[in-house]
């Protein structure tokens, strides 16, 4: 049963709606990407290579915050999101690979 919005939150409810279909187009873009990362995952498995590799984790954080800035993004979020996104991949690559 959907629960009664007092007034004052009646004017939020169109935002927050956006919002939700926002987020469920980010875990989208989120679920496309891990999906890269286990093809990653067996290339690095087959080359001997490392789950971390700093000169690229500097690149992707560097790209992504110039392209936040351009987006009006502050980009101290998209850092702090993206190196949390980056050290769980790598988590999760080194698992793999052993």
């Amino acid at each position: 049963m959907a629960r009664i919005l007092p007034e004052n939150e009646r004017t939020l409810a169109p935002f927050r709606a956006e919002i939700d279909a926002i987020d469920g187009e980010i875990v989208e873009l989120l679920a496309k990407r891990f999906e890269v990362v286990r093809h990653v995952i067996a290339v690095k498995k087959a080359e001997g290579l490392a789950a971390l590799l700093p000169e690229r984790v500097e690149d992707v954080v560097e790209k992504v915050m110039a392209n936040a800035e351009t987006k009006g993004v502050p980009p101290e979020l998209v850092e702090k999101l993206w190196r949390i996104l980056i050290a769980w991949v790598i988590e999760y690559e080194n698992e793999r690979l052993g």
